[in-house]
């Protein structure tokens, strides 16, 4: 029988609203949704109103009346390092937007609450766990592409969310060691979101990461990725000594080595309250390889379940005890690199060494 926890959720802005609100309203046999806080009145008590939750603006009197197993922390950029390094010192599991902080030393001071006080910590990168990434995750698991030697990524996803698939691709245990970066800015033809704008601008960052494993990372980013019909396609690659992946178009050698052999794959669809809902995704490799989807008695998209398999994550580390698949230490890595290659990009290309994690949280 799944065990429901007790869940607040801390922030009252769209992506409670159209995210989150909606995932715990739905995952009823996971979730107890207990209170909701917001600084502004207002907002707290429109989430609270929506969602039927209670509404807080006082984060210690919800705490403290509550008493809740998970806070999900959904605040602005600047405030994610604070308040999470407040609700660690509470013991308090958390679920974290991204990045955990922008600055290091806030991630720091995250992971080293946490480590004293007991609580476990997941960060809410979702680009990885969407369905058919976590299908080649298994794939990359089973070994079928051999060890990947180059991951790139082209446009999907800024920042973080670009490097953390990066990263997948090689191995979560890969740390990035150093960064080479790139920035330019362009004049370009309709670079804006209204195409009836006749030109616009466009600033593109290159980099490359060094993995201490002698791998490396490609990491290609447009500021107009999201906005412009000029950038049209997004999408992931890697590059393995037994086959590649090129967007969602898979292919590996046989045993011999002597044929290559597309990957193709079928989802397998069960229904939910008259909604169609994945239950796996299985490739007809020589052995066949499946993803299972943990969630599927729940409806949700495919985006929707990446999100809710972040909370899943948090949910089946704190019941079964162990860690989460991705948690602050990955999400700190991942925030680590994009400060280096902006600062690479600054010195003008220049090599900017990654300093070691392993001192994180050694209290």
């Amino acid at each position: 029988m799944t065990e429901r926890l007790k869940v607040v959720v801390i922030g009252a802005g769209r992506r409670v609203h159209n995210v989150y609100g909606p995932i715990l309203q739905t995952m009823c046999h996971h979730v107890e949704w207990i209170g909701v806080f917001s600084r502004q009145a207002e907002r707290a008590q429109e989430v609270g109103k929506r969602f039927d939750v209670p509404a807080y603006t006082d984060i210690n009197a919800m705490i403290e009346k509550e008493r809740p197993d998970i806070a999900i922390v959904s605040v602005s950029y600047a405030a994610n390092g604070p308040i999470g390094e407040q609700l660690a010192t509470y013991g308090i599991h958390l679920l974290l937007e991204t990045p955990i902080a922008p600055e290091l030393n806030y991630a720091d001071r995250i992971i080293d609450a946490a480590k004293q006080s007991g609580a476990i910590i997941e960060v809410a990168e979702q680009y990885y766990r969407r369905p058919l990434e976590c299908l080649k995750q298994e794939l990359l698991a089973a070994g079928v592409f051999g060890r990947i030697l180059t991951a790139a990524n082209d446009f999907m996803g800024h920042d973080y969310h670009g490097v953390s698939l990066i990263r997948s691709y090689i191995g979560f245990d890969q740390r990035v060691i150093a960064v080479h970066a790139m920035q330019r800015a362009h004049d370009v033809f309709g670079a804006a979101q209204n195409v009836s704008v006749p030109s616009g601008s466009e600033t593109w960052l290159h980099s490359v990461l060094e993995f201490e494993g002698g791998q490396q990372g490609i990491f290609d980013f447009t500021s107009i990725t999201y906005n412009s019909p000029i950038r049209w396609q997004r999408s992931t690659r890697f590059f393995g000594t037994h086959g590649m992946a090129v967007g969602d178009e898979l292919a590996y050698t046989d045993q011999r080595g002597e044929r290559v052999r597309p990957i193709r794959y079928v989802r397998r669809f069960h229904n939910v309250g008259g909604a169609e809902v994945v239950t796996h995704i299985v490739a007809d490799t020589e052995t066949p390889v499946v993803w299972t989807n943990p969630l599927s008695e729940y409806y949700f998209d495919d985006e929707m379940l990446a999100v809710a398999l972040c909370y899943h994550s948090l949910h089946t580390a704190i019941v079964e005890g162990h860690e989460p698949s991705y948690g602050a230490l990955q999400a700190r890595r991942d925030q680590a690199v994009v400060l280096a290659m902006r600062d690479s990009a600054q010195r003008g290309g220049e090599r900017t060494v990654i300093e070691s994690d392993l001192w994180i949280g050694q209290v």
